[in-house]
């Protein structure tokens, strides 16, 4: 997908007032798989950066040991490793007060997926619960693949990346088993994808009638497809998404709340302020007050 890989060293374009930084895959070569495995140390200081940041690309990490807390979105997680955690492109997450911290990372970009595209949608369902506790038999479980994964990617040469694709698409479906997610089936590819379209920050502002022409189907069948598969409508969806957005400008910038009323879509920010009390039950302002969501 163009504009989520870069060459080694390409810094990170600074980010417009208000936004925040998003960090870009680095690949080796121009041709070479969207994919990288390591541990903390090896992926880089930004594996573990305590600033709020965005990814183009998903990310796998799994916590072995250390304490501290990562924020994902607007929740924060303590530390009790061993841990699966996934953060999805468009996620905003952080490291907050880590101490010690072990394991491994694994990134990749949507363009990895296309022998597996179902697994975008798990992928998407798992970062609603980004953080995963394992217990022995699981944590083993993703130790033996991430450990297969590294050294595949160590090794290198023919077919490697077919091996990296499959074992990824393992290490997908048996965390979403670990969640009780069931992988989607194909009647649901259209609500899969337009969930993961409206999730993202670009194209949560979008109408629905305009994700249906993007999809290449009518805003009927396209509202009909999402209500059988989430139970949920469309248009329903897409606020959520847009009501996500709005509380990450209020939690992680100091933009005022007639700016955040502009950057999510609306003119009139006494409208915003409405629209965002009827879904969250808060003004901007006492959202803004009442900081980030805690599981203990």
């Amino acid at each position: 997908m163009r504009g989520t890989t870069v060459p080694p060293g390409t810094p990170c374009p600074p980010p417009r007032a208000g936004e925040l930084p998003m960090h870009r895959l680095e690949v080796p070569a121009p041709h070479a798989p969207p994919f990288a495995v390591g541990t903390f140390d090896e992926i880089g200081p930004l594996s573990r950066a305590e600033f709020p940041h965005r990814h183009t690309f998903h990310e796998l990490v799994h916590v072995t040991g250390g304490t501290g807390t990562h924020v994902v979105d607007l929740a924060r997680w303590p530390l009790r490793p061993p841990h699966l955690g996934v953060i999805a492109p468009g996620q905003v997450h952080q490291w907050a007060e880590v101490r010690g911290l072990t394991g491994h990372v694994v990134v990749f970009t949507d363009d990895f997926l296309l022998d597996h595209p179902g697994d975008r949608e798990l992928l998407r369902r798992l970062s609603e619960r980004p953080w995963l506790e394992l217990d022995a038999r699981a944590d083993a479980a993703v130790t033996r693949l991430i450990t297969d994964l590294a050294d595949e990617y160590r090794r290198g040469g023919d077919r490697a990346e077919s091996v990296l694709r499959a074992l990824v698409h393992v290490l997908i479906v048996r965390a979403g088993r670990l969640l009780g997610t069931p992988p989607p089936a194909p009647a649901r590819a259209v609500a899969a994808e337009f969930t993961r379209l409206a999730a993202r920050p670009d194209l949560g502002l979008w109408s629905v009638a305009a994700h249906a022409g993007r999809l290449g189907v009518t805003p009927g069948h396209l509202t009909e497809a999402v209500k059988a598969a989430t139970g949920r409508t469309a248009a329903q969806l897409l606020r959520e998404a847009r009501v996500r957005e709005a509380q990450r400008f209020l939690l992680r910038t100091d933009l005022t709340v007639r700016q955040v009323a502009s950057r999510v879509g609306f003119a009139d920010p006494a409208y915003f302020c409405r629209f965002f009390r009827r879904e969250t039950g808060l003004s901007p302002g006492d959202f803004r007050r009442g900081g980030e969501i805690h599981h203990d």
